[in-house]
């Protein structure tokens, strides 16, 4: 089972959208809250700050952000369905909690018809690293199961958390290859590369992005990427379908969303504002080092992808076994 990567519009200041104008628009809103679901500090986080500066002045006279932490990111998406849908209020998370949560939280209170799709932001691809924990000799996915059935008491992986996506990727990389791999799972992914380094876990799952501070100092080495290509980030790294796992291909967009029932005029200014903020070059660079390919499309279209992931979640979570218990 993969989830396909959906071809999305690289934010690079094209020709316009279908029919959208590259003119500034007039602003809609006064004062524009942003929504993180997750601690300041994180990849969101600074995705959901480089995008507010950029809508100040332009889709809105204000912006601002606004952490709402916790629950894997749940309670960002609560707060956006009590926001008033009039364009005051959007989301930025990661694909996930919209489409890949509601297969996973049998009481969870929000599902894909209660947000509006406005437009990715970025896209992510995840990435297979091992620390110290793991012989210099271990330079692929092969060499990794293998070292992992050698040494059973010792075949772990870390995740950024039970029920994201890189430990789904993980856990269908033990699956497919026979290998029993135990999930340790952390709470983000800074608490998990840190015991990775520190040689306290022998894996980690996590997106590429994650790994690229600490590639150089050879304190980790990574030995497989998500994607359907190499990612361009990690260029001499093999992705999971190179090295014989052709179903591994996996990605994560971050999404801007509304409230349900916002006015499509609205979603419609908020879209073309968002894909003018991704085209400028200090936010590709920006987005650029924390592993981020800088993204945008129309509000169908990310529709569209939502529809398609969440239908594909579904088998994914079935063929793991996961549940929040487990």
């Amino acid at each position: 089972m993969s989830i396909q990567r959906r071809e999305f519009i690289v934010a690079t200041g094209a020709a316009a959208l279908g029919g959208w104008s590259t003119a500034a628009h007039a602003q809609t809103v006064d004062t524009l809250k942003v929504i993180c679901g997750f601690p300041p500090g994180g990849t969101t986080d600074a995705v959901s700050r480089r995008v507010a500066d950029k809508l100040r002045g332009t889709y809105a006279k204000n912006a601002i952000v606004e952490n709402k932490p916790g629950a894997g990111g749940r309670l960002g998406v609560e707060e956006l369905r009590r926001s008033p849908a009039d364009g005051s209020t959007m989301l930025l998370t990661p694909a996930g909690m919209i489409t890949l949560y509601p297969h996973i939280y049998r009481s969870l209170s929000y599902g894909p018809n209660d947000v509006t799709p406005v437009s990715i932001g970025g896209r992510i691809e995840f990435g297979f690293g091992v620390g110290p924990a793991v012989p210099d000799s271990v330079k692929d996915i092969k060499g990794f199961l293998e070292w992992a059935k050698a040494n059973p008491a010792n075949a772990n992986y870390g995740s950024p958390g039970a029920g994201s996506p890189p430990h789904f990727l993980a856990a269908l990389l033990a699956k497919d290859s026979g290998v029993d791999l135990r999930h340790v799972p952390y709470r983000g992914s800074a608490p998990g590369i840190q015991d990775l380094l520190g040689g306290q876990v022998s894996a980690f799952s996590s997106p590429v992005g994650d790994y690229l501070p600490h590639l150089k100092t050879g304190r980790l080495r990574l030995l497989a990427t998500s994607g359907s290509a190499r990612s361009r980030f990690t260029p001499d790294v093999a992705t999971y379908a190179e090295q014989g796992f052709k179903d591994l291909v996996m990605g994560e967009w971050y999404g801007f969303f509304m409230p349900a029932g916002t006015p499509a005029n609205v979603v419609s200014a908020a879209a073309q504002a968002i894909r003018q903020a991704v085209a400028q070059p200090d936010v590709i660079e920006s987005f650029a080092q924390l592993g981020v390919e800088a993204a945008s499309n129309t509000p169908a279209e990310m529709a569209a992808a939502v529809r398609n992931e969440n239908a594909q979640w579904g088998p994914i979570v079935k063929k793991v076994g996961f549940t929040p218990e487990a």
